[in-house]
């Protein structure tokens, strides 16, 4: 028994260093490598989530449809725990949790493993990515908390959770606006498109002053585009050129949807045009340029 257990804590070191960690092959991995005698009934009440759980707030409706197939056939899949000092900390499977309590049930099917802090962090984040949406702010948060925590670079963790560097850059600038505003982000009010033009804006006050009219009016990302553009602009002379040719212009938009900001081509030179200082942060995080 101890020569297996040793074997499997071996396999999940190896699933966890992967590039890609994909969370079904986990569950997978532990489920299949787990004796039957050992897959226990836990009381619910000794359970308690995931201290590194980035979810706040739960689909009830999602959660009610689990709740009624769970009255109806049990749960199918046990939940992954940790023993704590006082019960067991849920690694994976907090919704099942919750809806085995939703239906009436008592005790619910677990299989009992020993993960570092680290580890319950990285499961709890990919359960919320590969399973159900986060909001913007919960997803930028758990971000944030890996890169600190595992110490691990913004390339490094796309690979890991398989996003683009540019998705995992911009999210993460969701943090740099006010508090109110990453409140009505949270809440559904602001889009992330709405939130990546206001984290190109400098001053607080004018970011405040535009998310609440989104809010209020119910503006669209193309009428705030408008509005932070002419905030931006200066008076320009007109000038008409004469239409040329451009070769590079599938390199151009590559370049653009990459770095969400305008590039051009011209006389073998690169031009990336950015807004103000912290939108040329954010396009030089996605360049992995460092000072």
């Amino acid at each position: 028994m101890e020569t297996k257990k040793r074997a499997l804590g071996k396999g999940l070191e190896q699933l966890f260093n992967n590039e890609n960690f994909d969370l079904d092959t986990f569950e997978k991995n532990v489920i299949e490598s787990t004796p039957k005698e050992e897959i226990v009934e836990l009381p619910l009440d000794e359970l308690r989530p995931n201290p590194y759980q980035p979810r706040k707030l739960f689909d009830d409706g999602a959660l009610n449809e689990l709740c009624e197939s769970i009255k109806e056939h049990g749960v199918f899949q046990p939940i992954i725990v940790k023993k704590s000092i006082k019960g067991y900390e849920i690694i994976a499977g907090e919704r099942r949790f919750r809806a085995s309590k939703l239906a009436g049930k008592e005790t619910i099917p677990a299989i009992i493993r020993d993960f570092t802090d680290d580890q319950m962090m990285e499961i709890s984040l990919l359960e919320n990515l590969q399973r159900e949406n986060l909001n913007p702010l919960e997803e930028a948060l758990a971000y944030k908390n890996m890169i600190d925590r595992l110490g691990l670079t913004q390339d490094e963790l796309s690979k890991r959770v398989g996003k683009s560097r540019s998705h995992i850059t911009n999210i993460i600038g969701i943090l740099r606006l006010p508090a109110e505003v990453q409140k009505m982000i949270a809440e559904e009010k602001l889009t992330m498109s709405h939130a990546k033009i206001l984290s190109k804006i400098e001053n607080e006050e004018e970011i405040l002053a535009m998310a609440r009219e989104i809010a209020e009016k119910g503006l669209a990302v193309h009428d705030l585009e408008d509005i932070a553009q002419n905030k931006e602009k200066k008076v320009k002379i007109v000038r008409k050129e004469k239409p040329e040719s451009n070769e590079f212009k599938y390199v151009e938009d590559m370049l653009r949807d990459k770095l969400d900001t305008k590039v051009k081509i011209k006389d073998k030179k690169v031009i990336i045009n950015f807004t103000n200082i912290a939108d040329l942060n954010r396009i030089l995080e996605i360049l992995d340029v460092k000072e």
